[in-house]
């Protein structure tokens, strides 16, 4: 078993930023892919995005966030980091991280996801 801790949610205005962490434990980098989901009030849970643990850090976004959001890690820090920009109401949901052994990274929940405890994101004018 291992940590997952997310944090850097908040209150945003339409079209602001925010960046997410999730920090795991060492070395879940090296072998687990981390995926960034949301679920809003009402609405199934629904994948973001997600890095795979190859040396390349494969990544894969949802349409929805394509152009707007960022994924990258940092290995020294055990951290995976979700960049929002241009946020819309629409995004608004607990952002959740998980980790699984999927390669390549995969947007939907598995049974093999070990899940983070979430942080709220609402973008509201």
């Amino acid at each position: 078993q291992f940590q997952l801790v997310e944090s850097g949610g908040g209150l945003v205005q339409p079209g602001g930023s925010l960046r997410l962490s999730c920090v795991t434990s060492a070395n879940t980098l090296d072998r687990y892919a981390i995926s960034w989901f949301r679920q809003a009030p009402g609405k199934e849970r629904e994948g973001v995005s997600c890095i795979s643990s190859n040396n390349g850090g494969t990544t894969n976004y949802a349409d929805s966030v394509k152009g707007r959001f960022t994924i990258s890690r940092d290995k020294a820090k055990n951290t995976v980091y979700l960049q929002m920009n241009n946020l819309e109401p629409e995004d608004t949901a607990v952002y959740y991280c998980a980790a699984d052994l999927s390669f390549p990274c995969v947007l939907h929940p598995t049974r093999g996801h070990s899940w983070g405890q979430g942080t709220q994101v609402t973008v509201s004018s």
